[in-house]
Parts: structure tokens; sequence; C-alpha cells
């Protein structure tokens, strides 16, 4: 597969400012000061423009302890690639700094996945990973990512590469850690009641730790949620991690930001602990 070493921001200056000072500055104007941090295993984040999403991954991230490795979970929305892509090398760059690559923990995964295939094209213009990195950089300053990107909605396979990702850190002594960050929006294009109505039943499914009511709902609700992949893989891998529970820390959608509930897209944040 073709491979680079740098991943340059690819949507700062559209998804996000693109400047350190005003990027801080609107991080800034999100986070929740009043919520103490937690020790969490994972998390769900979205990742639309910061003027829709924004505030809810950063009230999500405000609330848990960003590690040292952090394992990113994204869909594939460019079709380029592999339909299970992990970039193993390298680092990607944000206005707030480069973020250097765990290449040791990438190749492990690498070795205990069957279905996972080093690959840096899927990566090189996709944003829902990209968009998550500054809010973990405005929180903490030094820690390693592995990205992975997902471009299929098998079940089995998804499920089976999140158990492939816990055995992978237990075998590398990261169970303490590593977070692990699954990024997805919820309902697109809906009206504000309708998205509301089927995004609860995924969020239901997702809260109750069951990525097989997840996979369920959104095929049988047709709930248009891009990131249901890395969200089943991210369940599967923090319950071999010994995740017992989820919380959702804040729901809304780009209606409550712009005042138009015609047509909206939800964003959610939950922790899994």
């Amino acid at each position: 597969m073709p491979s680079f070493k740098k991943r340059p921001a690819a949507v700062a200056g559209q998804f996000y400012p693109g400047s350190a000072t005003a990027l801080k500055k609107q991080i800034e104007s999100f986070i929740d000061k009043n919520t103490s941090q937690r020790e969490v295993i994972a998390c769900m984040l979205p990742h639309a423009g910061y003027m829709y999403s924004g505030m809810v991954a950063a009230e999500t991230v405000s609330s848990l302890i960003v590690k040292e490795k952090v394992i990113l979970l994204g869909p594939n929305h460019t079709g380029s690639g592999a339909a299970f892509s992990i970039m193993a090398e390298g680092s990607w760059e944000t206005p707030l700094g480069a973020v250097k690559i765990d290449s040791d923990l990438a190749q492990k995964i690498l070795q205990c996945s069957k279905y996972l295939e080093d690959d840096s094209l899927a990566h090189l213009s996709e944003h829902s990973l990209e968009v998550e990195l500054p809010f973990l950089q405005y929180f903490k300053k030094d820690f390693e990512i592995v990205p992975i990107a997902f471009m299929s909605d098998d079940l089995a396979a998804l499920k089976e590469i999140g158990k492939q990702i816990a055995v992978a850190v237990k075998k590398s002594g990261l169970e303490k850690s590593v977070l692990l960050v699954a990024s997805s929006d919820m309902t697109h294009y809906e009206s504000q009641e309708q998205a509301q109505t089927k995004d609860s039943q995924a969020i239901e499914a997702i809260l109750a730790l069951d990525e097989d009511m997840l996979g369920e709902r959104v095929r049988h609700l047709d709930i248009s949620m891009c990131g249901y992949a890395p969200v089943i893989a991210m369940i599967a891998a923090s319950k071999e991690l010994g995740a017992k529970k989820a919380e959702l820390i804040k729901y809304q959608t780009s209606g409550d930001v712009t005042g138009d509930i015609e047509s909206v897209v939800g964003y959610a944040g939950v922790i899994v602990y």
C-alpha cells in the first residue's frame, strides 16, 4: 500500500481554525471548566466542523484523562485505501503541533489482526480522525497515536478487529496507558425530531455496550450514523479491556446551533469506563 511519513493537516482552516492561537481560543470557548476528569477506557466523539460539533467534543474530552497512547478509530469518508486501514508509522500535523504515531503499538495491532492493512492512503484526506486531535492536544501536550479507518460494515469483522486491538494492547502491557477514541456523527440531514428519535435508539445501544444491538438498530431504523463501524470496534475492544459502563456526556444537533431544525446532523459524546 502507498506510504508516507508525515501527514499534513488536511482540513485546518475548514473544519477548525488554521492558526494555533485561533484554534486554542475556540476550544477554550467550548470546554467545561467545572468538569472533573476521569480515567476512562474509551470515548466517542463527533467530527463535524467545530462550530457545529465542537462543544460536544470539547465537553466530552473535558471529562476524561487523555492518556499517553490514543488509538483513533474513524470512518473512511473518502473511499481511498483499504477497507480496514491502519497508518503504522510517521506523524500527523495540526496547528497545535505534530503528533507521532506509535509504530510499535501499530505493528503489534497489525500482527494481531487478520483484517487490518498498513495503508496511509486512506488517511491522507480523511477528516474524521484529524478533527479529534486538537481537542486531545489542548489537554495533553505529549501523546502518541495509532490511526485506524474503517470502510466496511461487516459486523463480525468489526467486532473481531476490536478484540484484536485489545489483544495487542494487552500484549504491549499498555492497558492503563491507552485511550480508544471512536469518531462518529449521528443522524444526517433529517428533521430535529426524527434525528433525536433515531439517535436515542443508537445511543441506548452504545450505553449498553451492545455492539450487536447497535448494528441491528442502525440497519433496522436506517440510522445514518457515519461512524457506527468504528464505534462497534471500540465497544468490542473496550469490553475486552474491562469496560463495564458508558455514559452520555452531551448530545445536540446542528439545529441547536443554527436554528434550522428541518435538516440537522446529530452529535453525541460518550465515555466508556
